[in-house]
């Protein structure tokens, strides 16, 4: 058996002993099969998920409304999945950006050395050092037909979409960033890169194709762990009116309508606030996982 074999029979075997990983990973890929497939189920129940019936308000669950109706006559169970959708999209898009972005900085910084990586963690300390929730806010709060989108691009709501995207994945990129440039300066001390070197090889070809390959595991993991605090970014935008916004649904708007019916009708809150957290938690058990699973001191706990 090779050593990457050995290697990887080692990882599956330390995953394997993560019950929680392998359930949260359970869990996020029925949530994400559901998310993907809502328009696909919408039209298999004959239901339109943003189509109001006040004359059917408040209904409990029934064969033609399963989870019921919210306060607009709209069928809950659909908009929960049209909400997952969009919160699912954001938090792994963003998490993806941000993790291109960090690790670009990242290995820039590590391997270049120098002004270049001074003033890249001056930038990084500087992102962290602001506060990250009013930051959003303002990010979010800003006027896009003021910067030159036209007025039909600006209201449309896969712009809507795209643009919590980007907002959240340029607040995300600051961990990932740190990680890289640390796996950088250790791996090029090692062998590879000084035999890369010897044989005339350019900074960005072993930058590129040498290094950050070596920085995988780490990630992956960090992706992983951050896709769950993007969700909550997002729901928090959304919640405040500066996210996605009707008659679109995600989680956090569901849960802005809700606020006001807490009494009247408490489970329209209950349900997209017990997705948030579920996906939430999901995906920080399953970064846990994937941690443990890629880390050699692992075997000796």
């Amino acid at each position: 058996m090779t050593a990457a074999a050995t290697l990887e029979s080692t990882a599956w075997r330390r995953m394997l002993r993560h019950r929680l990983a392998w359930l949260s990973l359970a869990f996020l890929g029925v949530m994400l099969v559901l998310a993907v497939a809502a328009p696909l189920i919408a039209d298999l129940r004959g239901i339109d998920p943003t189509e109001t019936d006040l004359f059917r308000r408040f209904e409990g669950p029934s064969a033609r409304h399963w989870l019921g109706t919210d306060d607009l006559g709209r069928d809950l169970f659909q908009r929960l999945l049209d909400g997952g959708r969009v919160s699912l999209l954001v938090g792994i898009s963003g998490a993806v950006l941000s993790a291109i972005l960090g690790a670009v900085i990242g290995v820039l910084a590590g391997y270049l050395g120098g002004r270049l990586d001074a003033f890249l963690m001056r930038l990084t300390d500087g992102v962290i050092s602001l506060p990250l929730l009013p930051l959003l806010i303002v990010l979010a709060a800003v006027d896009p037909r003021k910067l030159g989108v036209p007025a039909e691009i600006a209201l449309s709501e896969m712009f809507s979409l795209y643009r919590i995207v980007v907002i959240v994945a340029l607040t995300g990129w600051t961990t990932v960033a740190r990680l890289v440039r640390a796996e950088t300066l250790s791996l090029k001390a090692r062998d590879f890169t000084r035999a890369a070197v010897a044989l005339g090889a350019r900074p960005g070809r072993i930058m590129f194709r040498h290094i950050l390959p070596n920085t995988a595991g780490t990630l992956v993991v960090a992706t992983t762990m951050s896709v769950g605090t993007l969700i909550l970014f997002e729901s928090t935008l959304s919640f405040l009116g500066l996210g996605i916004q009707p008659p679109a649904a995600s989680w956090g708007n569901m849960l802005t309508g809700a606020q006001e019916l807490l009494q009247e009708a408490p489970v329209l809150a209950l349900w997209p606030g017990l997705l948030i957290f579920l996906t939430v938690i999901a995906f920080n058990f399953l970064g846990d996982g994937l941690q443990d699973a890629l880390d050699p001191r692992s075997e000796r706990r």
